[in-house]
């Protein structure tokens, strides 16, 4: 890990927040800065958008149903939401 990616100071993710990175894939750990984990989740979030929209652009998601799913999918990043300071904020010391 470079130092890019990591902080002198701890940062504490509240077990909601915590519990949500989980389910998509992250594990930030105390020296983990709040602004690279979101950046991480905002790349995965538009890949994932992307990819439904290439989906639904190749037929396999009827019009109908694509902006249904488009909802769950920002459902499932809701913590995006959150601008960046607000991040730091919540996980600060």
């Amino acid at each position: 890990m470079t130092a890019a990616y990591r902080s002198d100071r701890p940062w504490i993710y509240p077990p909601e927040l915590r519990d949500a990175l989980a389910t998509l894939g992250f594990a930030p750990r105390a020296d983990t800065p709040p602004a690279f984990v979101r950046a991480a989740v905002d790349e995965l979030y538009k890949f994932e958008l992307r990819r439904l929209r290439d989906r639904h652009g190749a037929g396999a998601i009827a019009k109908a149903d694509f902006s249904d799913l488009v909802v769950q999918l920002r459902k499932k990043y809701w913590m995006l939401t959150l601008p960046e300071r607000a991040w730091e904020k919540v996980c600060a010391e």
